[in-house]
């Protein structure tokens, strides 16, 4: 049984929860909370990671942290081989890297301005919230570029792959840190497509496409 540490407000932990959704794979979600009990603190969570961050995940005792990680380590072990993270392609592999490590570039912008906005933890609003918009004018235009060559999704390729779920929860949330994506339509039609993949599952903020949202 696959164990995941989670949060459900957390943005990092929904996207592990999305892949686990459309994988289909059974999961137990074991509940840690961040405010105010700061539950991640406590000794009993840092003998699982001691960097005291969520989400992580216990494989029948093999234990992985980091959101992107967990998602690199399920497409190897879960999905049909390459058909979410590529597996002996050098140019994809690398793609799909770099808009791994881009997400990482959006949870300390975009998400740390919603947590600043919404908990008043996370740093400085104002900055955070200049270098995500920053950011997502570089997304914006490698989408509106990409649907000008025919592609859907963040890699080339006919099928989305875990780039796009690693960076969809900090886009579809960052209306909760004082950024619209009115000024982004090639995002928010991409923000369309990943909510119309087959086993698509919400969180508090994120909506299904039948919702209207």
């Amino acid at each position: 049984m696959l164990n995941l540490y989670d949060c459900e407000f957390s943005e990092n932990c929904y996207k592990v929860r999305l892949f686990l959704s459309i994988l289909g794979q059974e999961h137990q979600v074991i509940p840690v909370e961040l405010f105010p009990g700061r539950e991640h603190q406590r000794a009993h969570f840092r003998a699982i990671n001691p960097l005291a961050k969520v989400p992580v995940l216990d494989d029948d005792g093999f234990i992985v942290h980091d959101s992107q990680a967990i998602l690199v380590y399920l497409a190897c072990k879960y999905a049909p081989k390459g058909k979410w993270y590529p597996h002996d392609d050098a140019a994809r592999i690398a793609k799909v890297q770099m808009w791994l490590s881009l997400a990482n570039d959006l949870n300390e912008t975009v998400s740390k301005a919603r947590w600043a906005q919404v908990w008043g933890e996370g740093g400085n609003l104002a900055v955070q919230g200049k270098a995500g918009r920053e950011l997502l004018a570089v997304i914006e235009e490698h989408m509106w570029f990409a649907e000008k060559a025919g592609q859907a999704w963040l890699c080339p390729g006919e099928h989305p792959s875990i780039a796009d779920l690693a960076c969809f929860p900090h886009i579809m949330l960052s209306d909760q840190a004082g950024i619209s994506l009115i000024d982004y339509p090639a995002l928010r039609r991409w923000t369309d497509r990943v909510k119309g993949i087959n086993g698509f599952t919400v969180m508090p903020g994120i909506f299904s496409a039948e919702n209207g949202q």
